[in-house]
């Protein structure tokens, strides 16, 4: 798995390319809840290169969620397509989650 994390004033931008397991998911974590500690509140994450998202890595988003709106900001998720986006509707969570 490939990622970048971008960082400008109160927002970050992230990109994820391959696919996502436990070790990547504690790795990607870890970043952006320090962004967001760090004053980010509003996220977008690239996913349209993203090939598979496990349990973990569903974890991370649902924990970036809740902790952007802790902070009255947001999560996007952009390019959701494939396996990515049939595992977000299977667990409901294209219900949760804002999805561009």
């Amino acid at each position: 798995m490939k990622h970048m994390l971008t960082i400008n004033g109160n927002h970050a931008s992230v990109s994820l390319d391959g696919k996502i397991y436990a070790h990547d998911a504690g790795i990607i974590r870890d970043e952006l809840l320090a962004a967001i500690e760090g004053g980010v509140t509003d996220i977008s994450m690239e996913l349209s290169r993203l090939e598979y998202i496990d349990s973990s890595g569903l974890g991370v988003l649902v924990t970036v969620h809740k902790r952007t709106l802790d902070k009255n900001g947001k999560l996007v998720l952009k390019g959701v397509q494939g396996m990515a986006a049939e595992i977000l509707k299977r667990t409901r969570l294209d219900k949760v989650l804002h999805i561009e």
